[in-house]
């Protein structure tokens, strides 16, 4: 037997003896996806906080690195933008007054983009709502679309115009859905949205179908996710803490969404819908992902030469 061999065999029967059981890691990844709080989570399954909190990490590691890898030439003609607010440790203009918070707290935004006929999440990014990031995500989004011409919509956001332009140049139909709202409310009312009271469709460049300029799946997504994951919910203590682990959550998250979660409409998951997959994952599944990563973290750590650091 060869010495690699050999490690993989004793890193493996290391693992299955220091790791909780299938069973309770399953019901954790599902609660954690079902919007319930960790510390309920640690009270419901009988495991300490700081065990949810790994695995909560390590799940959401192996998952972003799985969306990463598999999320390619995806063949979309209509992709719509949009970001979803929520913020981290405090609001920000609570950040100042707030007790030793860390460098990320504040508001913190999601973009994501979304394949309108496969519903599916093609990608995202966790930032403020800067020009910069939507460099960044829009970057990130061309590196992952096929060779179908595309047709993007987002809101009226202007710090889109320039990273699409910049990024797809003339080959992206592009256009704006502006939104027209009403007086904010007061009283009683002052924490519910304005009430929308029109929308412009605003062509910006190339040759945008009227007929597609929407928003509507992607938003209809956001709402998924606001009521899908506990720290997206209004006027409660159920806010991120950590910036790092409201990534790892959204990871989690958007894996569940796109291979797990059937569509109502589609009756496959986006994942299918979208060709990239036809098996429906599980959090067996995901468990997976987690030891693979960790195995092969093991493996390659004992194939170092001895005396090397790295």
């Amino acid at each position: 037997m060869n010495f690699c061999l050999t490690v993989s065999i004793k890193f493996s029967m290391r693992l299955l003896m220091n790791k909780l059981p299938l069973e309770t890691r399953v019901q954790i990844l599902t609660l954690l996806c079902e919007g319930s709080s960790m510390r309920s989570i640690s009270r419901v399954t009988g495991v300490s906080i700081n065990t949810v909190t790994k695995l909560l990490v390590d799940a959401g590691a192996a998952c972003a690195e799985y969306h990463d890898e598999t999320v390619r030439n995806v063949e979309a003609k209509r992709v719509q933008c949009d970001e979803i607010w929520s913020f981290c440790y405090a609001k920000a203009n609570h950040v100042l007054g707030a007790k030793a918070a860390p460098d990320n707290a504040g508001d913190v935004w999601t973009w994501t983009a979304l394949d309108a006929d496969s519903k599916l999440i093609i990608t995202w990014l966790v930032g403020p709502r800067v020009k910069d990031a939507a460099y960044s995500f829009m970057y990130d989004l061309n590196l992952r679309l096929g060779t179908s011409p595309v047709q993007i919509t987002t809101d009226g956001l202007k710090s889109y115009v320039a990273p699409i332009w910049e990024t797809f140049g003339e080959s992206v139909d592009f256009a704006q859905l502006i939104k027209l709202y009403g007086p904010a409310p007061k009283g009683v009312h002052r924490y519910s949205p304005p009430q929308c009271i029109g929308t412009v469709k605003q062509p910006v460049f190339g040759n945008p179908d009227p007929a597609h300029i929407s928003t509507s799946f992607v938003e209809r997504q956001n709402l998924t996710m606001r009521m899908q994951m506990r720290r997206f919910t209004r006027l409660t203590n159920g806010f991120s803490k950590k910036f790092e682990n409201h990534c790892h959550a959204l990871a989690i998250y958007f894996v569940w969404y796109n291979w797990m979660r059937i569509h109502k409409t589609l009756r496959v998951t986006p994942a299918m819908a979208a060709g990239l997959t036809d098996t429906l994952l599980n959090w067996s599944d995901v468990v997976g992902m987690i030891d693979n990563r960790e195995l092969e973290a093991k493996i390659h750590r004992a194939e170092r030469p001895i005396g090397v650091r790295r």
